[in-house]
């Protein structure tokens, strides 16, 4: 897609305000509301313009993980968690290791249960570095279902039930939202 100055303009003028009205971007940048509209829907339908709707995790308190992985099996890892409602993103990436995946959580103790009995305990990982993000200097939203429906079994394959786990009965873990098994209150 090749973009022209209005086109910049326009994506600018989004990224500042979500909200802008199409005759807004028609004033600043002296085209008809319906050009307007078309460029928009040409950005749209290109990718350049994206609507995400989520949680600013660290704006709430929660916590948020980056978690770096070597792995022979990162299609595994990444299809494990795919439903996960404590997964926020996974990537794919080059260097020492060739998996970073992004868990949002209440507490640290949590996504730190989620590292050791998913990722560390997995055959294909041979290495996994655990990060707690601090501070981040531009929003990041999370595309998050905050009603996960109540399934029989975890959507990780996990077959541990949290009511047998002693991380669980300390309240060092929240559990699964997903089984009924939750204590925390975000979900």
């Amino acid at each position: 897609m090749k973009l022209d100055d209005k086109d910049r303009a326009i994506i600018s003028m989004y990224a500042k305000n979500p909200d802008v009205s199409q005759e807004e971007i028609g004033d600043a940048i002296e085209l008809s509301q319906p050009s307007v509209a078309a460029r928009v829907r040409k950005l749209k339908e290109g990718g350049a313009i994206e609507t995400q709707t989520g949680v600013n995790p660290l704006k709430m308190g929660l916590s948020m993980a980056k978690v770096d992985i070597s792995t022979n099996n990162a299609r595994e890892i990444l299809d494990l968690f795919k439903n996960c409602p404590y997964f926020a993103n996974g990537f794919t990436i080059s260097g020492n290791h060739n998996l970073c995946l992004m868990f949002v959580g209440e507490n640290i103790s949590t996504l730190e249960t989620i590292v050791n009995s998913h990722i560390r305990a997995n055959p294909s990982v041979t290495g996994v570095q655990f990060n707690i993000i601090i501070n981040s200097e531009k929003d990041v939203v999370i595309p998050t279902i905050l009603s996960p429906d109540i399934r029989d079994e975890s959507p990780c394959g996990l077959s541990k039930d949290c009511e047998e786990c002693k991380t669980f009965h300390e309240k060092r873990c929240m559990g699964c939202p997903n089984t009924g098994n939750y204590q925390g209150w975000l979900y």
